[in-house]
């Protein structure tokens, strides 16, 4: 049966649109550093690396290759943490060309460093040598954290996060830092801003 994120992880990937609290384990993805604008051409080729080399793996048994542990499933959703430089975190508003992301998809329990570099020579000729040799498999533990779906712009995702720290201030929650994640369930191109479903979290430590 394959194996669907949606169905599988619903606390994960579909929260409601109230703040909860989560316990997020450790998984493997795969990771890609940037900064500036997700607006930009580079933002566009980071996402285009990470989803060629995830279908690259997922595909494998249609091109004759069956790696060990592999069974169906769908692709997971594009995840993204975001920070902002130093010059940006002292600014009063917001200003992307300062951000500072890591971009990743996740990635099933099968994917070995072998199966990464076999992978990422597939899909040399598909995406450029620079970002792809930036793409790093790593094991992620979020740990506890607080989450919400916001539906909307990417632009009005405060008001959602106004929730969460009013959800904190009142479950004795500290948010550790200013990063947070944020999973996207849509493809931006092709769904109304309005319609857009993100989910977004962060970190936190229970006073208690």
């Amino acid at each position: 049966m394959k194996y669907e994120w949606r169905k599988k992880d619903k606390e994960i990937y579909l929260p409601k649109s109230k703040p909860t609290m989560i316990e997020v384990p450790k998984t493997k993805f795969f990771t890609l550093k940037g900064k500036g604008n997700p607006n930009s051409e580079a933002f566009k080729e980071h996402i285009k690396t990470l989803y060629t080399l995830s279908y690259t793996i997922r595909m494998m048994p249609k091109k004759g290759i069956t790696p060990e542990g592999y069974f169906e499933y769908t692709v997971f959703p594009l995840e993204g943490v975001w920070d902002l430089d130093e010059e940006g975190r002292r600014l009063e508003n917001l200003d992307k060309d300062r951000l500072v992301y890591k971009l990743m998809i996740r990635q099933p329990d099968f994917v070995t460093d072998g199966l990464f570099w076999q992978a990422k020579s597939t899909a040399a000729k598909k995406v450029a040598e620079d970002h792809l040799n930036a793409v790093q498999l790593e094991k992620i533990e979020e740990g506890l954290c607080v989450q919400c779906m916001h539906v909307g712009s990417y632009d009005s995702e405060p008001k959602t996060f106004s929730l969460m720290d009013e959800f904190c201030d009142e479950n004795n929650l500290i948010r550790i830092d200013k990063r947070h994640r944020e999973i996207y369930l849509n493809d931006a191109r092709k769904t109304p801003s309005e319609k857009l479903k993100t989910v977004l979290r962060y970190k936190v430590l229970d006073r208690e």
